[in-house]
């Protein structure tokens, strides 16, 4: 592109490909296949697991994982949070029926501090589309923006437990982003 011209994208800024000025559909998340042949020889080629036990692993690594999140402990509003999630948002969550199936309500993980790490079965897509769910998204979205809340793995919660920091050690964090057991971490010291 020269000097002073402007490169036009015509999509108006929704996204999406556009194939001969045709907008793409995209499938939904059930449609997709979660199969690919190069994904499938890079694996095999590893022999991480035995031919018997490949398909297995296939199927585990297409399981879509549930929701999780962590209440910031160090805020003075933590506990707050956790009341109005365990007394507003449960209750209603138990009655929500998704094209007429019950969902399981979010829960707390058992084995995380004070009931601050949470878990909801259903996944994050499905979460984020949901009318019924609608105000729940808000709040979790709301909660994370001004740092009450952090959407994380439960699996990436267990480090920062395991190593017991207290506010008298010193820390070096080496973990990749976006720094939710950082964050986890710095909690843990103050």
């Amino acid at each position: 592109m020269g000097r002073g011209k402007k490169k036009s994208f015509g999509s108006k800024g929704r996204g999406g490909s556009h194939v001969n000025g045709e907008r793409k559909r995209y499938k939904k998340f059930e449609e997709l296949a979660r199969d690919n042949k190069s994904f499938r020889k890079y694996y095999t080629t590893q022999q991480i697991v035995s031919e018997d036990e490949f398909p297995e692993l296939m199927e585990t690594m297409r399981t879509v994982l549930p929701t999780n999140f962590r209440i910031t402990g160090s805020r003075q509003q933590a506990t707050d949070i956790r009341e109005q999630i365990m007394t507003e948002f449960v209750p209603y969550i138990r009655k929500v029926r998704i094209d007429g199936a019950e969902i399981e309500a979010p829960h707390p993980l058992p084995w995380y501090p004070n009931e601050f790490g949470w878990q909801f079965s259903i996944p994050r897509i499905a979460l984020k589309k949901s009318t019924e769910l609608a105000n729940f998204h808000s709040f979790l979205v709301t909660e994370t923006e001004i740092g009450n809340i952090s959407r994380q793995e439960a699996v990436s919660m267990v480090p920062p437990l395991l190593l017991d920091v207290r506010s008298d050690h010193i820390v070096l964090d080496m973990c990749a982003a976006p720094g939710s057991k950082t964050a986890q971490l710095v909690e843990a010291l103050h």
